[in-house]
C-alpha cells in the first residue's frame, strides 16, 4: 500500500485561508498493483469543530483490507464555513479521478462514506453534486465530483427537531437563514440525481437521532434511489468500526454492532458488480 498525504489546493486558490495556517489535505491509501479497484473516500466526523482520527485510517484500512483503495479528506472545519467544506470534498473527488490511471482506480466506482458530520458533507456531495456552490473554485470539473455511492454512518441529516445543532451552527453560523436551512437538511434535497445509499445508525444515539438517517432514507424511497439500511437497538453516537481498536474513553466494543463494516463491505460490492 502507498501511503501519502495531498494539499488539495495546493497551487489554487483556497477560500478558507486562515492565519491558523490550516490546509485541507487528502490521505492516501493506494493498493499495489496493477489491478484497477473501486474507492472510498472517507469523510471523518467532529460536527464541523474538527476531524475526528477515530474515524480516518481505521476506516481506511478496513476498506483496504477488502480491495478497495481508500482516501482521507480532512476537509474545512472550525470557523470555515459552507460553501468550503463540499467544495474540499468535491475538489477531493477530482483528484481522485484525475489520478485515476496512475492510482488504478475505476473513475465509475467511486464511494464517499461519511460519519456523523462527515456524513452531512457526504450526503451533501450526493444531494449537491451539481450545485454551483458545490463546484465554484479552482481545480473542479462539474460532474467529476459525483460520487458513484454513499455510506452514512449515524449522519447529520436535518434542521429539524431531529437537529445536532452544533453541526449546523458550526457549518452555517448561528443566524443562517431559513433557505440556507433548508438547502442543507439533505432530507428535502434527494433527487434523483441522488446516488444509491448504504445507512447505519443506532436506535439509542442521543446525540444524532435515529430520525437522521429515517428521514434521508424517505427521500431515497420518494425518489426510487435503491438503499441498504441498519438500525442497531443499541449503542452510543460516535462508535466508529465498534470495535476495541476505535474504542476510547468509556466507549465498549459492541461485536453486533460492528457488523455494520462486513455488510457495508457487501453492499459496496454488489452495487459495484464486484460480487
Amino acid at each position: 500500500m502507498h501511503h501519502s498525504t495531498i494539499d488539495i489546493w495546493s497551487g489554487l486558490t483556497y477560500l478558507g485561508e486562515g492565519p491558523d495556517g490550516f490546509r485541507p489535505v487528502l490521505e492516501t491509501y493506494v493498493l499495489k498493483g496493477a489491478k484497477q479497484r473501486p474507492a472510498v473516500l472517507i469523510f471523518p466526523g467532529g460536527g464541523y469543530q474538527v476531524t475526528s482520527p477515530r474515524e480516518s485510517e481505521p476506516i481506511a484500512i478496513q476498506f483496504a483490507a477488502a480491495g478497495y483503495h481508500a482516501f482521507v479528506l480532512h476537509y474545512s472545519v472550525n470557523h470555515r464555513r459552507h460553501p468550503l467544506p463540499i467544495l474540499d470534498a468535491s475538489r477531493a473527488m477530482c483528484i481522485i479521478r484525475e489520478n485515476a490511471e496512475a492510482w488504478r482506480v475505476d473513475p465509475d466506482k467511486i464511494a464517499v462514506c461519511g460519519f456523523s458530520a462527515g456524513g452531512h458533507l457526504a450526503a451533501s456531495l450526493g444531494v449537491h453534486w451539481d450545485k454551483e456552490f458545490a463546484t465554484s473554485a479552482e481545480g473542479i470539473q462539474p460532474g467529476m465530483n459525483r460520487p458513484n455511492a454513499l455510506i452514512l454512518c449515524y449522519p447529520v441529516i436535518t434542521w429539524n427537531q431531529f437537529a445536532h445543532r452544533g453541526s449546523f451552527v458550526n457549518l452555517l453560523g448561528k443566524d443562517a437563514d431559513q433557505q440556507l436551512l433548508d438547502l442543507m437538511s439533505l432530507d428535502m434535497q434527494v433527487s434523483e440525481k441522488t446516488p444509491p445509499t448504504f445507512l447505519w445508525h443506532t436506535y439509542e444515539d442521543q446525540s444524532v437521532p435515529v430520525e437522521n438517517s429515517l428521514l434521508f432514507a424517505a427521500g431515497l424511497r420518494k425518489h426510487g434511489i435503491p438503499f441498504e439500511m441498519h438500525i442497531y437497538p443499541k449503542g452510543r453516537h460516535g462508535l466508529s468500526t465498534a470495535t476495541p481498536e476505535t474504542c476510547q474513553g468509556d466507549m465498549i466494543p459492541d461485536p453486533h454492532v460492528a457488523t455494520w463494516m462486513g455488510l457495508c463491505i457487501e453492499w459496496l460490492d454488489l452495487t459495484f458488480g464486484r460480487a
